[in-house]
């Protein structure tokens, strides 16, 4: 294939920094939380994840695109990011089971991008500076006007995003076994749910936003609170009713990123946001439990304060070994556990798995059948 004719990007930080690349994707202005992502794999179903919604993602492993794109790796039914940053993109693909490029897939869902950017000097940067926003533009190249519309931009910090992201009305999505899950969307990945269904669970997966009486109908034998995007506290205003239903059933209660932070809240327990966030498949995290070091897939810019979790409300079960943050929590005062990280992880890895079983042993048990 013939390449297309470069033409400039700009990438302005809201810190005055100024990048200059080549565009790809869709030609126009983005903008939002500068984030990176240390992945070697894995972009697109990164691109996808709707936690990443409202955020510009830089890729740290320099070649993104080689291997094309292929729709059974969407997580989402969109792509989510607000935008992409790359050190080098590839406008061919080497991969025969591919649907097509990186750059059509892109140009079709109209997501801008640049490339040609020295990432790890950026994300240096960021590391030592902290999260901040910046513009993604292929048609405005006035660096001034591009810092002030980064400086502008909406910050993270307060921000309600999940209701954006989720579905407008409830699915159910059948298994082979006797156990029904109620699902919460809050920007739920599609392979939480690959992950239940493989276990034969029906999941019935509600909105964001749904009724307390519709919840009551499902019958649930447990409650799985997902991931999702944007500030906890913010969601927490709306979400904390059907944790607190939940919790008040006496059912198992499971909560990936947003919803262990969700369930973390509904008990007193802090969630503040991260200088940096976790972002990538090769994160460290320690088994409390079984001493086992698992590695893992992370994205979030939220945490649970440490000092705020009280002996009597949870027990840390997991911790980041890169910073000590919080990664996993058991609740004593209702049966429910949660982890901070991805044990759903697509592409990989795959270490963090058994949580979905833990999951179940616990429904089986509420049940009175022998685990």
């Amino acid at each position: 294939m013939s390449l297309p004719k470069r033409k400039k990007a700009i990438l302005a930080l809201s810190d005055g920094t100024i990048a200059h690349g080549w565009a790809v994707g869709h030609e126009g202005i983005t903008g939002g939380e500068l984030c990176f992502n240390t992945s070697m794999t894995g972009y697109q179903e990164i691109f996808t994840d709707p936690s990443y919604h409202g955020q510009l993602m830089m890729m740290t492993y320099p070649h993104i695109g080689n291997y094309g794109t292929m729709s059974r790796d969407d997580e989402a039914r969109k792509v989510m990011v607000a935008g992409i940053i790359t050190r080098a993109f590839s406008h061919e693909f080497s991969n025969p089971m591919a649907d097509g490029s990186l750059q059509e897939y892109l140009e079709d869902q109209e997501v801008v991008g640049i490339s040609g950017v020295d990432t790890r000097k950026l994300v240096r940067h960021i590391r030592e500076k902290g999260v901040m926003n910046a513009v993604i533009s292929s048609t405005e190249l006035d660096e001034e006007k591009l810092v002030q519309m980064a400086k502008d931009w909406e910050d993270m910090t307060g921000l309600e995003l999940a209701s954006k992201v989720s579905r407008n009305e409830a699915q159910t999505v059948n298994g082979e076994s006797d156990f029904k899950i109620a699902a919460f969307d809050y920007g739920i990945k599609q392979n939480i749910i690959n992950s239940l269904n493989a276990r034969g669970c029906t999941l019935r997966v509600f909105p964001a936003k749904t009724s307390l009486e519709e919840i009551k109908d499902w019958d649930a034998d447990g409650f799985f609170f997902s991931n999702g995007p944007g500030d906890p506290n913010a969601t927490a205003e709306y979400a904390l009713e059907t944790v607190e239903y939940a919790k008040s059933t006496g059912k198992p209660l499971f909560g990936i990123c947003l919803g262990h932070q969700l369930m973390a809240l509904s008990e007193g327990i802090e969630v503040g946001k991260m200088f940096v966030g976790h972002r990538g498949a090769n994160h460290p995290v320690k088994n409390l439990r079984t001493g086992l070091v698992e590695i893992s897939t992370q994205n979030h810019g939220f945490a649970v304060t440490e000092g705020s979790v009280k002996d009597e409300v949870a027990e840390v079960t997991h911790i980041n070994l890169n910073d000590g943050t919080v990664e996993g929590l058991r609740f004593k005062n209702f049966p429910g556990f949660s982890v901070q990280y991805h044990p759903e992880a697509s592409p990989g890895p795959h270490d963090s798995a058994y949580l979905f079983d833990e999951f179940i042993d616990m429904m089986k048990e509420g049940k009175g059948i022998e685990v």
